[in-house]
């Protein structure tokens, strides 16, 4: 356990995974408590749907990605007040990390209002690509799913462009989290009446 003063406050990192370099996958089955099924929210932000789901569901394991070290030690902190023990969190770029994940290890994957980057000369900078794809359906195990949500229009509308057009994948019912689940973005645009565009897809099935 390592301890480290940030903003006067003390952090405990009792869930904060260290990657080490390389590019070996990560040895999930060394990181939880219980072997299960597990969910990613890659860009997990504050955690508010994070922490919720895994509270709700303590029978599947949880990863969260994101760049922000502090973030990541403040979902710790709740996590170990809440009393969980099915989730880690990991600090790093969502695209590598999520080449670090074993091969179909992942029952679902959530990205939530990632950066739209919405000037046509930074399109290039954002998540959902052709590579990222790759990713996903690497990382995803039979009958997995992605579910994404954006308030931007045009990345929307890219998104669905990008992920129909590939064969590798199928529409599925769009997530819709609880309202606990909701994440602080999602409950920003519900009480101004803005849509959140939401959508699935999933991995094919074992024949």
């Amino acid at each position: 356990m390592v301890r480290e003063r940030v903003n006067n406050r003390d952090f405990n990192d009792r869930f904060i995974v260290t990657v080490p370099p390389g590019t070996d996958p990560l040895p999930l089955t060394e990181l939880y408590t219980a072997s299960a099924p597990l969910e990613v929210d890659i860009g997990c932000g504050r955690g508010r749907f994070l922490l919720a789901r895994a509270q709700a569901n303590p029978s599947l394991n949880f990863l969260g990605i994101d760049r922000c070290t502090l973030r990541l030690r403040k979902i710790d902190r709740r996590a170990e007040v809440i009393g969980l023990t099915n989730i880690r969190l990991i600090q790093g770029d969502a695209l590598h990390l999520l080449s670090r994940l074993p091969e179909e290890s992942a029952a679902a994957l959530y990205v939530f209002f990632p950066d739209p980057w919405p000037k046509r000369r930074h399109h290039s900078r954002r998540l959902v690509s052709p590579h990222f794809l790759d990713l996903v359906f690497r990382t995803l195990s039979p009958a997995g799913t992605i579910h994404i949500c954006t308030d931007h229009a045009d990345y929307y509308s890219a998104i669905l462009k990008l992920w129909r057009s590939d064969s590798r994948f199928r529409d599925c019912e769009p997530f819709v989290p609880t309202e606990a689940e909701e994440t602080d973005f999602g409950l920003i645009f519900r009480t101004q009446n803005r849509p959140a565009n939401r959508c699935s897809f999933s991995k094919p099935p074992l024949a």
